[in-house]
């Protein structure tokens, strides 16, 4: 029999136990998609490049015990989860070519297509290392013309953190006229350049973020080993520095998570923001180049930097220089094993931090890598400062990197007819611009105020007026001879 009375009552206890099953349903898939299925951090996926000819470490996350099979051109490796869900596996190196696909096989199954085996590099640094292709000089040109099947970039997405993050939001993107503009110029580029010279993919990893301190992209517990550092690691300090400038946020925000994805090497940019530091850096750069090697576990992989570029009011007498120390502190930094540096002392500006012309930089870095990395026998280097010998009340100076002889090459703020940007001083510790002349190899520099010269420094300024060159136009590092105090020694925080 039919009781119409009770029909509302039936549908509302239908409908509620509808709702129930929905919820209970999706409740069921949410969970198993968070931990009962394998995931991976989005280091990888489509589009991307996977280092050839070394092992390719792959990770990520599934059921405790659950087991997962990895497999790329026909390599295939297994492995479990650990009891913290945790997985990793290494694939044998493999050549370079593509593409291919990696597939990931647990409770399910990830595919991710349209991978490339190349060379990786990591481009990281502060704003300069940012600055991207659609504010270069030519940008639209460049734009117009960035279309490489073969150069894929994954932008790292800026965040900081007081422990370590597994996980990013960001892809793989191939490298377009619809995705480059955003991408930074120099790692553009880089990998252009690079991709053409040795007919290859070229994958790149962008960790930038404007106004960074070399410090944030250090582990705290690299800083803490070492006294000299220790105000850095004052939580106090590190409390009141803004995000960017956090010790160790930046490397747990952004470098943790992309560790320890097989790379080649390591392009850097950074230092504006330790200028008022700089004889701290001479400590601290090496240390944090040693403390991304160690745990990415690769040896000392290539790592390239660019020295800082002239900025600022040009002086009118010779004096210290917070800029020039800092500078310094990177150029010494070349005694550790398997760096390299990039002079830019000559395509700075004075009213601009970022300087619009990128290309130059990235192609002296790609030079760099061609002749130290893949061991093309190019120029690389200006001229490097070697030794000094007083001759009656003149200072003769050789250098090395003179690449069939040294030149004057002129630039935006001198010309080519006379060497600048050398000063020389007594034991009086003065400074007095010198006169300078290129004898064959040497440089003769003298000062009519010194007559018993004892130090000889060149292009020590912010913005300093200099012009020496080599043969092929690369050109010489600052430096100085003596090893008096400076003024950012006593500055420490």
């Amino acid at each position: 029999m039919f009781y119409p009375a009770i029909l509302p009552f039936v549908k509302n206890v239908a409908n509620r136990l509808s709702v129930f099953v929905a919820v209970a349903f999706l409740s069921f898939v949410t969970q198993d998609e968070s931990f009962g299925f394998v995931k991976l951090p989005h280091t990888f996926g489509d589009n991307m490049v996977l280092q050839s000819d070394a092992l390719i470490p792959v990770w990520g996350w599934a059921d405790s015990g659950e087991s997962i099979v990895v497999e790329l051109n026909e390599n295939k490796v297994s492995t479990k989860a650990d009891a913290r869900g945790e997985w990793k596996v290494s694939l044998p190196p493999q050549e370079s070519g593509g593409p291919y696909e990696l597939k990931i096989t647990g409770k399910n199954k990830i595919t991710f297509k349209n991978v490339c085996l190349g060379d990786v590099w990591i481009c990281a640094g502060q704003s300069n290392m940012s600055f991207p292709v659609k504010r270069v000089t030519n940008s639209k040109e460049e734009i117009a013309s960035a279309n490489y099947s073969r150069i894929r970039f994954l932008a790292v997405p800026a965040r900081s953190s007081e422990s370590p993050e597994r996980d990013f939001d960001a892809h793989w993107q191939i490298c377009s006229t619809e995705t480059v503009a955003d991408l930074s110029a120099i790692a553009y580029y880089f990998a252009r350049n690079l991709h053409e010279s040795l007919n290859k993919p070229i994958g790149i990893i962008v960790l930038a973020w404007g106004g960074s301190s070399g410090e944030a992209w250090t582990e705290r517990k690299a800083l803490e080993k070492f006294p000299e550092l220790a105000p850095l690691v004052d939580p106090e300090r590190i409390e009141k520095s803004i995000p960017c400038q956090k010790a160790g946020y930046l490397y747990d925000g952004m470098v943790q998570p992309v560790c320890p994805y097989a790379i080649k090497g390591v392009v850097w940019y950074q230092g504006e923001s330790n200028t008022n530091r700089a004889w701290q850096y001479r400590t601290l750069f090496p240390i944090m180049i040693a403390n991304w090697r160690e745990n990415w576990g690769q040896g000392d992989f290539p790592f390239y930097y660019v020295q800082l570029p002239n900025f600022m009011k040009t002086q009118d007498k010779p004096g210290s220089s917070a800029w020039a120390e800092l500078r310094e502190a990177q150029h010494k930094t070349l005694t550790v094993r398997n760096v390299g540096e990039v002079v830019s002392i000559d395509v700075g500006s004075a009213d601009d931090l970022h300087p619009q012309n990128k290309e130059i930089i990235g192609n002296r870095l790609v030079w760099l890598a061609l002749a130290k990395t893949y061991g093309r026998d190019i120029p690389y280097s200006g001229p490097e400062f070697r030794s000094m010998t007083i001759k009656d009340d003149k200072a003769i100076l050789t250098f090395s990197h003179t690449e069939n002889g040294l030149k004057i090459v002129g630039n935006a703020q001198c010309d080519d007819t006379v060497l600048r940007g050398f000063e020389v001083a007594g034991k009086d510790q003065k400074f007095y611009w010198a006169d300078a002349v290129i004898q064959d190899d040497v440089v003769v520099v003298s000062a009519p105020e010194v007559a018993n010269p004892i130090a000889v420094r060149y292009a020590w300024g912010n913005n300093p007026v200099c012009n020496l060159s080599n043969e092929a136009g690369l050109p010489a590092s600052p430096f100085r001879t003596d090893d008096w105090a400076g003024v950012t020694v006593n500055t420490l925080r």
